[in-house]
């Protein structure tokens, strides 16, 4: 028997609730370390606070933050994967029933009339961005990003000759310029491309790289080093009370550019970094592919 749309409802379903009651692990190592290497007395407060607020909410099946987020999907279609517009209708219909259930706040609110859709879909929301590859698997990655982590997404457009010293102070004057607002520890993604829409979308989705993972460029991964270690010289640390841990990693892509053009976007995720992937084949079978921490009976564990 074939894959069914509600299959997909179903797989899709279980990646947003886990989204948002679940951190991955990769980010909780992350928060734990930064908790445990961090001596201003403050920010290490802060720091309890939030992997406190994790354990709770992994525990009791709720949303980590209140704020549960603008809903993102990005697939990558296998050409023969058999239900396409149905991957598209199963993702609005999760969302409906994810937010009935109490796992997403409604944050669907129509710009001109102020109206609140009541269940995370409208007009170009969710926000679905979809490659056509080989195969006949789809590969999902869902993200939800809170209104504050969108607040520092900056685009600059630079000119060529100045792109790199651009790129690097424009990182670190957009962290410094927002301070607290994204609720750091953030992950800062940046991408550098032909135009600006290709630049902000590469940039959002290279937050979805565990934290640690670098680009296998060893120059780009020598700059995401050099970013990280910047930012967190800043000093903002947690929420802004200072401290040693303002951005958790630095992630980096690009576009091949035009010679005239040098697009750079810059974007955050919040310390709630709220994601999922999973793998859905063609006979309706799927697992998640990400890894997130889990109850045990005893408390929430990597």
């Amino acid at each position: 028997m074939g894959i069914t749309e509600q299959d997909l409802v179903g797989a899709f379903y279980e990646m947003i609730r886990t989204a948002a009651t679940s951190i991955p692990e990769d980010v909780y190592r992350a928060l734990k370390e930064g908790y445990e290497g961090e001596t201003n007395p403050l920010a290490k407060k802060q720091l309890e606070a939030i992997l406190k607020d994790i354990d709770i909410a992994c525990t009791r099946k709720v949303p980590i933050c209140q704020d549960t987020g603008t809903p993102y999907f990005f697939f990558e279609m296998g050409e023969n994967f058999p239900l396409r517009l149905g991957a598209v209708n199963a993702a609005r219909e999760a969302l409906r029933k994810a937010t009935k259930d109490g796992y997403l706040r409604p944050n669907a609110v129509d710009p001109f009339y102020k109206k609140n859709s009541g269940d995370n879909t409208g007009r170009y929301i969710p926000w679905i961005h979809i490659d056509v590859v080989e195969g006949s698997d789809l590969k999902v990655w869902f993200m939800t990003k809170g209104g504050g982590s969108e607040l520092p997404a900056t685009l600059i457009m630079s000119e060529p000759i100045l792109g790199f010293e651009k790129l690097k102070s424009g990182v670190i004057d957009t962290i410094a310029k927002y301070g607290p607002l994204p609720c750091p520890p953030v992950i800062v993604g940046v991408a550098v491309a032909a135009g600006g829409d290709i630049a902000l979308t590469l940039a959002k989705k290279s937050l979805l790289r565990p934290v640690g993972e670098r680009n296998p460029d060893p120059n780009i991964a020598k700059l995401e080093v050099e970013l990280l270690n910047a930012i967190n010289k800043l000093g903002l640390g947690p929420h802004g009370f200072g401290g040693g841990l303002t951005a958790l990693d630095v992630k980096i892509d690009y576009s091949y550019r035009h010679p005239a053009t040098f697009a750079i976007g810059i974007v955050t995720s919040c310390w709630a970094t709220r994601r999922a992937s999973a793998v859905v084949h063609s006979d309706g079978s799927w697992e998640m592919t990400s890894k997130h921490i889990r109850y045990t009976g005893s408390g929430c564990v990597i």
